[in-house]
């Protein structure tokens, strides 16, 4: 392939690897999870619908680091911030949590240096070290399957540990919340984009000539052409 195609695919990349780290940054830092709690009195659930309802639906919103939860009981409520870290540290599954924010991290400073392989490969003299084809797909990779971590991890803790319903009653003395419904904000499905841009990231690679590592070159069988040669 040309040199100035080669060029065009790796910059290209570049500029793809750079929005990854920049949006994995920024979401990592926002709101993951909107949803609502219902509140119970005792061991009944509040019997209300339609407008009687909403007075007693609670509003929930939080990210890896911080959020605001609205506690209602019929009486009205007030938005209350919370951390994390260290508040609500002895509530959450604290390991599970601190691998996404690590995992986030790795996208972030992954992506960062995937483009400047990327750049470096488009308008330098790599050598066939980790600055060339092997760095390419290494580290694209890499970011790709830390970022598709961070997909099942985060869904892992809100429901198989009940996030949201650990948040809710948390230093709750007089009433019990329920978890009444849950979504994914933008800045988690960030994530799926990212990956998805890795994924787009390594068939560039791939089509500006560079093969996949410890993929052999196709031998060229000789033997027949130095039969006829002989007569």
């Amino acid at each position: 392939m040309a040199s100035r195609q080669k060029r065009l695919l790796f910059s290209l990349a570049a500029l793809l690897g750079s929005f990854c780290a920049l949006a994995a940054a920024v979401a990592t830092g926002l709101p993951w999870l909107r949803g609502t709690a219902l509140c119970r009195t005792g061991a009944e659930l509040v019997n209300a619908t339609g407008p009687e309802l909403d007075k007693f639906l609670g509003e929930l919103s939080f990210g890896l680091f911080h959020g605001v939860r609205v506690k209602q009981c019929g009486l009205g409520g007030r938005p209350r911030r919370f951390s994390f870290f260290p508040e609500l540290l002895p509530a959450v599954p604290a390991g599970l949590h601190v691998s996404v924010i690590f995992f986030c991290g790795v996208v972030v400073l992954f992506s960062s240096v995937a483009t400047g392989f990327f750049l470096f490969n488009a308008f330098g003299r790599p050598y066939e070290t980790l600055q060339g084809p092997v760095g390419l797909y290494l580290w694209t990779c890499v970011t790709g399957l830390c970022s598709c971590l961070v997909l099942v991890l985060f869904p892992a803790e809100v429901k198989l540990h009940h996030l949201s319903d650990r948040i809710s009653n948390f230093n709750e003395l007089s009433f019990t919340f329920q978890t009444f419904s849950e979504q994914y904000d933008r800045c988690f499905w960030l994530f799926l984009l990212v990956f998805l841009i890795h994924g787009l990231n390594v068939v560039l690679i791939r089509l500006a000539g560079v093969r996949f590592p410890f993929q052999k070159p196709k031998e060229v069988d000789l033997s027949g052409g130095a039969a006829d040669l002989m007569y």
